[in-house]
């Protein structure tokens, strides 16, 4: 079982600032539109009618992006140079128009990299993947060098699903070339009208971009609280479809395996105890689960030791374990049979490029030790190592003073940072002391719990860690965020590597970029 996860209220102080902050930026822009619309008028245009031409964009809707998003802009979607795997090369670039524009200075920065969802640490320019990959460019580029149908499909896809579908233990899987679209366009061929879906209420927006494209009835129920979904569930099957009182054609309950702004993880115990009580269909999104937990790396079901077959839809992403790109739906031969003829994206998007394919592959290979070119233990070595780096640095974080979210398992770390104006001042401070973060504030979360979300890595090692926690815990002094009211001496710090002692660290891929 998971951990307690830790969600340590703010000091009443910490809330009242926060929303001040808020206000302060809110009435400011008002103000700054108010008298810009009057005396700026060519900069102000686009918000104002025009020649009998209502405005293109709403002031209104536009504000956030103005006043709030476009102030910060520099923390995000910062230009690089190189593979984000250990480190990672930022591009430096300044703007004298208020972040509406960049320009670049021709000089770069080298970081330690704590943003990118590189678990395993796959994202390699060398190594078995890249030379896998080279090799299948190298064969696969050159015209009639492998029979492809209409779709584009070669065996190199039939090899890569076979190989998803036995390292996640299901009878078949479906690959889709983009993460986002394996949600957004399979929930629509499972469920319609008639049906309900019981979604926990942070799951990702792709899924609840899907639930809404699937014209199905959504309610949503308490995050991971399978208290609330049982009341839920009760209610939905007592009172049966609106209006007519009918049975629910279907009901599916949609949840996530590891949420990336919570780094909490699902109570999938508890929900399949549930679907075995009120025979529901269950689809678990493992996009950040599938290969950063469990002893294998086969995400939450082996985290917890349930037979994946339990569950009716595994879906995963084949992007941040495994370097690569795409998504995959896994499960019971028919429900595939179902999606391949149902689902958009494998009838209308274009396969996964050979290249991609191939790293999926190996990738895949490496982790369950079979991949000739590599180590045998190198896979559980990774899976090893990102364990340990990640109750490391989350207990190391708490004992620091900071408020911190989620499971000590999760690879995904968020600190919180509560007031508006500590998220880009974080962000910067951290980068001028080498350090890469992403910085998270609303609409993406509660307007009282912007955060910084640390993504761990096995490519990192115990020095790369103290490094950081140095960086984290100097600017946490300088910015006022250690505020936790738990006593230091009661947060439990175990020894680096202490709770794996199955595996050896292997220096090799310690000592990686």
């Amino acid at each position: 079982m998971s951990e307690a996860e830790n969600l340590e209220q703010a000091p009443l102080f910490t809330l009242i600032t926060t929303y001040l902050g808020y206000l302060i930026l809110i009435v400011f822009g008002h103000v700054r539109d108010f008298f810009g619309k009057r005396f700026r008028t060519s900069e102000y245009s686009y918000l104002l009618s025009y020649n009998g031409y209502a405005p293109l964009v709403s002031d209104f809707e536009s504000f956030y992006s103005r006043r709030l998003y476009k102030r910060i802009r520099d923390c995000f979607n910062r230009p690089i140079t190189n593979v984000p795997g250990r480190h990672i090369t930022v591009l430096d670039r300044y703007s004298t128009d208020g972040n509406k524009t960049f320009t670049f200075t021709g000089k770069t920065k080298k970081c330690l990299n704590l943003s990118s969802y590189n678990y395993l640490g796959f994202a390699q320019a060398e190594g078995p993947c890249a030379d896998a990959v080279e090799r299948a460019v190298r064969q696969y580029g050159i015209a009639h060098a492998s029979p492809r149908n209409e779709a584009g499909t070669c065996d190199l896809h039939v090899q890569l699903e076979a190989l998803v579908a036995r390292f996640v233990g299901s009878e078949d899987a479906m690959c889709i070339s983009m993460g986002f679209a394996t949600n957004s366009t399979t929930l629509p061929a499972l469920v319609g009208k008639g049906c309900l879906i019981l979604s926990d209420e942070l799951n990702h927006a792709s899924l609840v971009f899907g639930a809404r494209l699937s014209q199905a009835t959504i309610r949503v129920f308490k995050h991971n609280d399978p208290v609330s979904l049982e009341a839920q569930l009760r209610e939905a099957i007592a009172q049966g479809q609106p209006r007519t009182h009918r049975p629910w054609k279907k009901i599916l309950v949609v949840v996530e395996g590891l949420y990336s702004m919570e780094g909490s993880i699902v109570n999938l115990p508890a929900i399949v105890a549930l679907k075995d009580r009120y025979k529901f269909y269950l689809y678990v999104d493992e996009a950040h689960s599938i290969g950063a937990l469990g002893k294998q790396g086969r995400g939450v079901c082996d985290y917890y030791g349930i037979d994946p077959r339990k569950i009716d839809v595994l879906m995963g992403t084949l992007t941040k374990s495994f370097g690569a790109a795409g998504g995959y739906l896994a499960g019971s031969r028919a429900m595939v049979a179902h999606m391949k003829r149902r689902c958009h994206a494998p009838l209308y998007a274009e396969t996964i490029p050979i290249c991609v394919t191939q790293q999926i592959i190996t990738s895949l290979k490496i982790i369950m030790g079979e991949e000739p070119t590599a180590d045998p233990m190198d896979g559980e070595t990774r899976i090893a190592t990102l364990s340990a780096n990640s109750r490391y640095f989350a207990q190391q974080l708490r004992k620091r003073g900071f408020i911190v979210y989620g499971s000590e398992d999760s690879p995904v770390i968020p600190l919180l940072l509560f007031n508006p104006a500590k998220i880009p001042a974080f962000s910067r401070e951290c980068l001028a002391r080498g350090v890469a973060v992403v910085v998270v504030g609303a609409p993406a979360t509660p307007i009282i719990s912007s955060r910084v979300r640390f993504c761990l890595s096995a490519a990192h090692n115990k020095a790369d860690l103290d490094h950081a926690l140095a960086v984290v815990d100097e600017v946490g002094d300088r910015l006022l965020l250690k505020v936790s009211r738990t006593d230091p001496n009661d947060v439990k710090c175990a020894p680096y590597g202490s709770h794996v002692p199955l595996f050896q660290q292997n220096p090799h891929l310690l000592a990686s970029a």
